[in-house]
C-alpha cells in the first residue's frame, strides 16, 4: 500500500495484487470493512485514487515466462505481465516444537489474532499468550477487547535484558508513549518475564499448559494457547524469480532493488524489523520504481532509524538456547509428515533430512519445519521448486 501510494503519484500504471480478499495485510486486516487505524485509513485512500488497478484473493504460485507471474483466484488462474514489480510478501510466523503444541487450540498469537478479526468468538475464553517480543502485548490487548480472559503473558525475555531496553527506549518518546498505553490496557493480567511455556496437555484439545519461570514449573488451565517467536521471512517466490538470498533475506540495494532487473523488494523478507521499517521502505520502491529516486533518496535517513531500532528490538527478544531443549525425542517436529525429533537427529542437513523423512515435504512445503529445524539445528533450505503454495491441478 505504501509503495503504491508514492508509485501513483506518477503516471505509471499500477496493480496491486493482494491474496486477501481485502487491503491491509496481517497488520491492518479490516474487521467487516472496517480498520481501527487511521494510518491504514489514509493509506487506502492513498491507493483508492482511481488509477490503481486491484487484484483481490490471488496467491502467486509461480511464474508464467518472462517478467510473468502465475496466481490462483476463485475463478481460476490469472497471469501477470509487469515492466516493474515490487514484493511486498511478508513473513509468518516462527512455531518452535514443544510437547502437545500440534493440540487443536494451540495457536501462533498473529495467527489467532487473525482468526478473532475474521469472526472468531472468543469471548470468556481463558487464553495464555507465550513467546516473545511487543507482538505478546499487542495481542494480548486486542483479545482482552473481544473479551478473551487472558491468564498470563509468558515472555522468554530476561527482566535484565527488557530493563536494558526501556532505557534505551526514553530517546523515543512517541514508542515509549505507545508501550506505556498497552501496559496500561493490560494492567491486572499477569506478565511474567524468563518465562515460556515447555508442553500443552489435553483430551484431543488443550486443557492445560506447563509455563517454567527460574527453575520452577507450574500448570495453568486454559481454552487456548497463542505463541508468538518471532517471525520468518517469506523469500520463496523472490527465489524462485532468482533474486539473491543473503542470510535467509531477499538482498536488496540502497533504493530496495533486488540482484534481478526491475525486480524490488520491502518488508520483512529484506529483514525482520515491523511496520514503521516496512512502510519506509515501500515508499522507496515506490518512488524509485516511478522513476523518482531523488525523492526516495529523502527517506533514505529515515528507514536507517527504523532500521536501528528494529535492530534494538531483534537484539532485545533475541532467543535463548534453553528453547532448543522444549521437544523431546517423540515430539512432531514436521507436522505435515508427522516427523518426530528423534527421527531427525540423524541427519546433518535439511536436504538429507528431506530425502530420508519426507520432512518439508507436505502440504505447506516446509513453511512451518524449516523454520523449526533452522532454530534446532542450524539447517538451511536450499532449493525452492513451483509450485510455492498448493494449487489446484486445473491451474497448472
Amino acid at each position: 500500500m505504501a509503495a503504491t501510494a508514492r508509485a501513483s503519484e506518477s503516471a505509471t500504471p499500477i496493480t496491486i495484487v493482494d491474496d486477501n480478499p481485502r487491503l491491509g495485510g496481517q497488520i491492518w486486516r479490516a474487521e467487516l470493512g472496517r480498520t481501527r487505524s487511521a494510518e491504514a485509513a489514509k493509506l487506502l485512500s492513498a491507493v483508492d485514487n482511481g488509477r490503481v488497478k486491484l487484484v483481490n484473493n490471488a496467491q502467486i504460485f509461480g511464474t508464467a515466462g518472462e517478467r510473468g507471474l502465475a496466481a490462483e483466484t476463485p475463478s481460476g488462474r490469472v497471469e501477470l505481465k509487469y515492466k516493474k514489480l515490487i514484493l511486498a510478501i511478508g513473513a509468518r510466523e516462527l512455531f518452535l516444537p514443544f510437547p502437545g503444541w500440534t493440540l487443536p487450540n494451540v495457536f501462533g498469537a498473529g495467527g489467532l489474532q487473525a482468526l478473532v478479526k475474521g469472526g472468531l468468538d472468543i469471548r470468556d475464553k481463558r487464553v495464555v499468550v507465550s513467546g516473545t517480543g511487543p507482538l505478546l502485548l499487542a495481542v494480548a490487548e486486542y483479545l482482552l477487547s473481544k473479551g478473551a480472559e487472558v491468564v498470563a503473558i509468558a515472555e522468554q525475555t530476561s527482566s535484565a535484558k527488557l530493563r536494558s531496553f526501556a532505557i534505551r527506549l526514553l530517546r523515543s518518546p512517541q514508542k515509549m508513549l505507545q508501550g506505556a498505553n498497552l501496559k496500561r490496557k493490560l494492567l491486572g493480567v499477569p506478565y511474567l518475564t524468563d518465562c515460556w511455556v515447555t508442553r500443552a496437555d489435553g483430551d484431543e484439545r488443550l486443557q492445560e499448559v506447563t509455563l517454567s519461570r527460574k527453575e520452577k514449573t507450574w500448570m495453568v488451565e486454559c481454552d487456548m494457547l497463542a505463541c508468538g517467536f518471532h517471525l520468518v521471512p517469506n523469500t520463496e517466490l523472490a527465489s524462485l524469480l532468482g533474486c539473491r538470498i543473503e542470510s535467509g533475506f531477499v538482498a536488496v540495494d540502497a533504493f530496495q532493488k533486488t540482484s534481478c532487473e526491475n525486480v524490488y523488494c520491502v518488508g520483512e523478507p529484506t529483514g525482520i524489523g515491523g511496520i514503521e521499517k516496512a512502510l519506509i521502505e515501500g515508499e522507496i520502491a515506490g518512488l524509485a520504481a516511478a522513476g523518482n529516486e531523488t525523492k526516495a533518496r529523502v527517506l533514505f535517513a529515515k528507514r536507517d532509524k527504523a532500521r536501528g531500532f528494529s535492530d534494538l528490538l531483534n537484539g532485545t527478544f533475541a532467543l535463548r538456547r534453553e528453547l532448543r531443549e522444549l521437544a523431546d525425542a517423540e515430539t512432531i517436529v514436521c507436522r505435515c509428515e508427522d516427523v518426530i525429533l528423534s527421527r531427525l537427529r540423524a541427519f546433518d542437513s535439511w536436504r538429507e533430512a528431506k530425502l530420508q523423512t519426507r520432512c518439508g515435504m507436505g502440504a505447506c512445503q516446509g513453511r512451518i519445519c524449516s523454520g523449526a529445524t533452522e532454530f534446532l539445528f542450524g539447517w538451511q533450505r536450499d532449493s525452492v521448486r513451483p509450485p510455492i503454495f498448493p494449487v489446484r491441478m486445473e491451474n497448472l
